[in-house]
């Protein structure tokens, strides 16, 4: 692998992609053989989860299907619960803090293409951060970008698309998300 264009990638600053396909061949592979396994199997998935995200805490949990770009740069916190078919393009770290629900079919991306086309034409892209805080719930099919952070608590509500930084505490819903709610810490 490409380490030098990999810690560009993690910082945020413009790299060329097509460098990392062997690291990301090897996350696809794990997510194909991850997915494949039998949900009773929990020795077997806890070790897949091991092997391809960077680190899991105690008790978070995956369901199949899941993929991911790099599997390395997303941290799942303790007791937090990805359902059904996310999506994480993880060109950037994705953190999870404890006790985090995802819903089904929820997307966070981290990479960013230039807007400018004849920069896009060179194929370079850079990656902003996902951070999200402790005891959040997002609703299903929703779609987070980069440099997103989700404070304490919050609850973002079904098929919103998180442009923006949500502070702890709020009800998100919308597209783009807006705070409709504030909640009693």
């Amino acid at each position: 692998m490409d380490e030098e264009t990999f810690s560009k990638m993690v910082a945020g600053e413009w790299y060329h992609p097509a460098t990392l396909e062997p690291e990301r061949l090897r996350a696809q592979t794990l997510c194909a053989e991850f997915n494949a396994l039998r949900p009773v199997d929990e020795k077997r998935r806890s070790k897949a989860m091991r092997d391809l995200f960077g680190s899991v805490g105690e008790g978070a949990w995956v369901m199949q299907p899941f993929h991911c770009d790099y599997g390395r740069n997303i941290q799942l916190g303790p007791k937090c619960f990805l359902n059904y078919g996310c999506v994480m393009l993880d060109c950037a770290p994705i953190l999870f803090g404890e006790h985090v629900l995802v819903g089904p079919g929820c997307h966070f991306y981290t990479a960013i293409h230039p807007t400018d086309p004849e920069a896009r034409a060179t194929d370079i892209e850079r990656a902003a951060p996902i951070v999200v805080g402790n005891n959040v719930w997002i609703g299903g099919n929703v779609t987070i970008l980069p440099g997103v952070q989700i404070g304490d608590n919050t609850v973002v509500g079904a098929g919103s698309v998180v442009t923006e930084s949500l502070p702890a505490n709020v009800v998100a819903v919308g597209n783009p998300a807006r705070i409709v709610k504030k909640l009693a810490k």
